[in-house]
Parts: structure tokens; sequence; C-alpha cells
């Protein structure tokens, strides 16, 4: 199994820069041309999410992005430090801005629409999406 390890300060520019190498790794990894940019939007999509939450939660710390390489799949861990209302029972932290919470269920929602293999979780420490892609096999030389 190999990992790479992405961590950038969550401003939105650096998106980008996360949705290439997650389409780098992804290629290299095996998962099939037609469904990079699913990948990259995906990615993209759960980045900016992250961005989203530390910057109204003045969460300090970077978002961090991981890239696993399996044996039969390619998994994406997005991962934030903002404490999230789940947390709570549902409440909505004091002072929360409900904007940013709808637009928080919109950002789930189109990763949910973009990829069959989605996990979330968080708490009052943060949250993590795990997004994963079957990968095709090495063929084999004679």
């Amino acid at each position: 199994m190999a990992t790479v390890e992405l961590r950038f300060s969550a401003q939105p520019e650096h998106v980008r820069t996360a949705r290439l190498v997650a389409a780098a790794v992804a290629r290299r990894a095996g998962v099939d041309e037609a469904v990079l940019d699913e990948v990259r939007l995906a990615v993209g999509e759960a980045c900016s999410r992250a961005v989203g939450l530390h910057q109204s939660n003045g969460v300090a710390a970077p978002v961090q992005v991981l890239l696993i390489e399996e044996e039969k799949q390619f998994s994406i861990e997005v991962g934030d430090e903002a404490p999230h209302a789940v947390a709570t029972g549902g409440e909505p932290a004091p002072g929360a801005d409900e904007d940013a919470e709808s637009e928080d269920e919109m950002g789930l929602a189109v990763i949910s629409g973009l990829v069959d293999d989605v996990e979330v979780r968080a708490d009052e420490n943060g949250g993590r999406i795990r997004m994963s892609w079957p990968t095709a096999p090495e063929p084999v030389l004679d």
C-alpha cells in the first residue's frame, strides 16, 4: 500500500493543486481514464468544503489529503479540523452560519453523486471524507 500525503493552508487557491495531484496519483494507481474527471471534481469539492469549514471556524491548521493506493482500489481522504454540528447531536454550533451549513450539505450531495463509495465521518475535532475507486489490474507481461 502506497500513500501520498498532501497538506495545504486553508486557502481556495490551493484546491486546484490538490485536484491536479490527486488526478496524477489516481492515473498512476490505475484508475480508469474515464473516471479521472470524477476524481478531480470530487477532490475539488471535498477540499473546497474543508477550506470553507476551516475559514468559517477560524481554524489555522492545514487541510490534509491522503492519496492511498491499495491492491484493487484507490482511495482519497480529505480531512479538516473544524468542529462539526454532528458532534452536538445535529444542533448547529453556537454562532454557526446557516448559509455555510447548507453549502456544506450541498458539497456532500455533489460528492455522493460523483463517487459510489463515500464515507463521511465528523465530530467536534474535525471531519474526514473517504472516497474510493476501483483500479485496473496490472497487465501480465509474457
